[in-house]
């Protein structure tokens, strides 16, 4: 039994115990993390170079994949050098400062995707409105509340998590430093306010939720009604990518958080933290470049671009 006051570290999970599994692990995320980096990159390069990309949509794009950038890079790299390393310790002031920059991608990201639903509805539902509901200044207000929500939970949630008592040693059964995982080393009940905290969270969460199904609930009305084929395919176009990512983002962090106890195993909540927190700032990218002809095209230019200088 040990207090809080005497950690300066905490041990993680490790992948694997022999040295051959530890490099795999390591190869394994080092590919993941360049492959996010250089995708995620490149759109944000696309997106700021090119002129023809400088509307709403590419605008919030380009933050999503710096979200993307922040998320992979708060989890992968620690992970990776204490596999490179054998090692499994993160300093306390290490794992307070993984939480919080998580809490902050994560929320941010959510809260962003929100408002690219609000994007594609005044899209396609309000077309003639779009310029003046979805202004310069509008564009950046939405992004920088989307910012600064993320910002503010996480400095709720982080103070809040590590002012708690922790009774129940360091041995965190998680790659990185994961709030429930911390919270199971607390002290009996002095962790209920971190738990009303993510409470109301979880209900600002189902609130973005159910203005996201609301939105396109009329979006696909409306695209249902369009006389031309061709009008129909390109709203799809750019609503599919979105929703994906919706989906794949909100399916992941649900099942991860809300699984019913009995369902809870180490194997398990590794699998579905690496599912939520590195496959979507690597898999984003190839799901908005894929349908997408602008932003391929701007891809296209930017490789060749950097190939021509190499030469």
């Amino acid at each position: 039994m040990t207090n809080d006051t005497s950690l300066s570290e905490f041990f993680l999970l490790a992948f694997a115990d022999t040295r051959e599994l530890q490099l795999l692990h390591f190869s394994l995320f080092l590919g993941t993390y360049l492959a996010a980096l250089l995708a995620n990159g490149l759109i944000i390069t696309a997106v700021a170079c090119h002129h023809r990309l400088h509307t709403p949509m590419y605008f919030f794009l380009l933050h999503l994949a710096l979200l993307d950038l922040g998320t992979i890079s708060t989890t992968v790299p620690k992970s990776m050098a204490n596999s490179l390393r054998d090692t499994k310790t993160i300093s306390y002031l290490g794992c307070a400062a993984q939480v919080f920059f998580l809490a902050i991608f994560i929320l941010a990201e959510y809260s962003l995707l929100t408002v690219m639903a609000y994007d594609r509805y005044v899209a396609i539902c309000r077309p003639l409105h779009y310029g003046t509901l979805l202004g310069t200044r509008a564009c950046v207000k939405m992004a920088a509340a989307a910012w600064a929500s993320g910002f503010l939970y996480a400095l709720l949630h982080t103070a809040n998590t590590f002012s708690i008592p922790l009774c129940q040693g360091n041995v965190l059964d998680q790659f990185f430093c994961e709030v429930p995982q911390i919270l199971k080393l607390s002290c009996s009940h002095s962790y209920l306010w971190e738990v009303g905290l993510i409470a109301f969270n979880a209900c600002l969460i189902f609130g973005c939720f159910v203005f996201i199904v609301l939105s396109y609930v009329q979006i696909f009305t409306a695209v249902l009604r369009m006389p031309s084929e061709q009008g129909r395919h390109k709203a799809f176009s750019m609503c599919l990518p979105h929703l994906a990512v919706v989906s794949l983002f909100v399916s992941t962090v649900m099942f991860a958080h809300l699984k019913p106890p009995s369902m809870s195993s180490p194997a398990l909540d590794v699998v579905l933290a690496v599912v939520y927190s590195v496959v979507p700032p690597a898999v984003n990218p190839l799901i908005y470049s894929m349908r997408n002809k602008e932003l391929k095209d701007a891809l296209r230019k930017l490789i060749q671009l950097l190939l021509v200088q190499q030469h």
